[in-house]
């Protein structure tokens, strides 16, 4: 990329893609047809499993109103309780403190280059896969990458904040 092919892209993607790009990051920002605000959305316009999306769910830390960003597979749900075991006590976030503190808005978060940096924990269940897409900064944007190039990209730590699968039947 040389920089022109960005200016074409919504803002929030064209800071996902310079962020990517600074990290040496080889992949840059996707933008899909269709919506991709869900995990299941996403994982259908891929074409993939739900599980090898990776969401970006934001909290308020309620000790000092920081954003705490939790990645996780697409199929799992975020466990509260071990996210405030390891980062403290946390609240849902609405819409305006996510787009204030991230500059993203709900459905494209991504899980770099945020307004503010986040306290950022990744769930160890996305190592299930070899190939994970994470939101671009746009509800339509997404970009692939490795669980292990979501660890080199954040620094954050790889910890189970996730509620156990459910049973099979």
């Amino acid at each position: 990329m040389c920089g022109a092919e960005l200016r074409t892209l919504p803002d929030g993607v064209q800071r996902v893609a310079a962020a990517l790009q600074a990290k040496g990051h080889p992949h840059g920002p996707r933008m899909l047809d269709s919506s991709a605000r869900t995990a299941q959305e996403a994982a259908d316009a891929l074409g993939i499993a739900v599980g090898q999306i990776a969401k970006s769910i934001i909290f308020r830390r309620k000790s000092d109103d920081a954003a705490v960003l939790v990645v996780t597979s697409g199929d799992r749900r975020v466990d509260e309780k071990k996210v405030d075991a390891l980062v403290g006590k946390t609240g849902r976030a609405d819409a305006e403190f996510v787009k204030a503190r991230t500059g993203f808005t709900i459905g494209g978060v991504s899980p770099v280059a945020h307004a503010t940096p986040p306290v950022t924990l990744i769930d160890r269940d996305l190592f299930r896969f070899d190939e994970i897409w994470a939101a671009a900064g746009h509800p339509n944007g997404v970009f692939p990458l490795r669980p292990q190039d979501l660890e080199a990209l954040t620094g954050a730590p790889v910890v189970d904040v996730v509620q156990p699968p459910p049973a099979a039947a």
